[in-house]
């Protein structure tokens, strides 16, 4: 299998190399289970972003990010836009979205407990990569939807033409890799 050799936080990670159309293929990063990295990317990224009250990340791969970054910064709270509606929730808050990972449309949802809290505080939206930017922008809106102010958003990783925006906090980039077809 082909890999692609990523250097952030001081360490290196053996990518596999993953086709996700005839004409694109990408490193697939994965942070789950990966605990130092966890560590040394939360780390390097607290020096980078604004005083904040929360961070939100989507379920699942920002979740070892979130919880580390909530950990260092000492804070007793984060929030899980959770991908489908949980009996739990009542009166949730939903938004559509479409990740290029999954390649189907997905809901982001927050139980109404969770949306009062964010209410006029400054939210900081964390995930592991950033690609299109699909993902942010579903969470940024349910952030606002709940009355939140989206003071940054920050990733381990931008990947393509993401690593060229001005509005993201990140770490290193990761290119993707265009597929020639042979005839």
């Amino acid at each position: 299998m082909k890999e692609y050799t990523l250097h952030v936080a001081g360490l290196e990670r053996k990518l596999p190399m993953v086709r996700i159309s005839d004409t694109l293929e990408i490193a697939s990063f994965v942070i789950l289970g990966d605990v130092e990295l966890s560590v040394r990317a939360a780390s390097e990224l607290i020096s980078r972003i604004p005083p904040v009250d929360y961070l939100i990340t989507a379920e699942a791969k920002g979740i070892p990010l979130v919880q580390e970054l909530a950990r260092q910064l000492d804070m007793k709270r984060y929030f899980v836009a959770r991908k489908s509606i949980k009996p739990y929730m009542d009166e949730p808050l939903v938004i559509e979205v479409y990740s290029i990972t999954t390649q189907t449309k997905q809901l982001l949802c927050l139980s109404r407990e969770e949306s009062d809290m964010i209410r006029d505080k400054r939210i900081l939206i964390v995930d592991d990569v950033i690609s299109t930017g699909e993902s942010i922008k579903a969470m940024e809106s349910l952030v606002k939807k709940a009355g939140g102010k989206v003071v940054g958003k920050a990733a381990i990783l931008a990947e393509g033409d993401s690593a060229k925006r001005k509005d993201i906090i990140f770490l290193e980039e990761l290119p993707v890799f265009p597929v020639t077809v042979s005839r």
